[in-house]
């Protein structure tokens, strides 16, 4: 390494160690209640139906595009898979927002 790169490895370093010292740890019982704050969030608004579902009638309407009946039968199968993993990461990525006070 030249020592240029490492004069500016070590800059950046030092400019990111106060966002890795800030990072806010919950306590299990804060984490899971803000868990079920954000479970009767998405219960009262049906968010997980929404997203299975409209993943669903994507994959049914580009698998009968490009199957016939047959693919929009599997496509419908694929979308939801696809739904439910996203449903998941929007999930624990509004928890973790929540549990920053980012949202809310």
């Amino acid at each position: 390494m030249t020592l240029k790169s490492l004069s500016a490895t070590a800059v950046l370093a030092t400019m990111m160690l106060p966002l890795a010292a800030s990072a806010q740890y919950t306590s299990y019982r804060e984490h899971e209640r803000q868990r079920e704050i954000q479970r009767r969030h998405d219960a009262r608004h049906h968010t997980k139906a929404k997203i299975v579902g409209g993943s669903a009638v994507g994959g049914a309407v580009v698998g009968g595009l490009l199957g016939g009946p047959k693919g929009a039968i599997i496509g419908a199968g694929v979308g939801a898979g696809g739904g439910l993993l996203a449903n998941k990461a929007r999930k624990d990525r509004d928890v973790r927002e929540r549990e920053r006070g980012e949202r809310y």
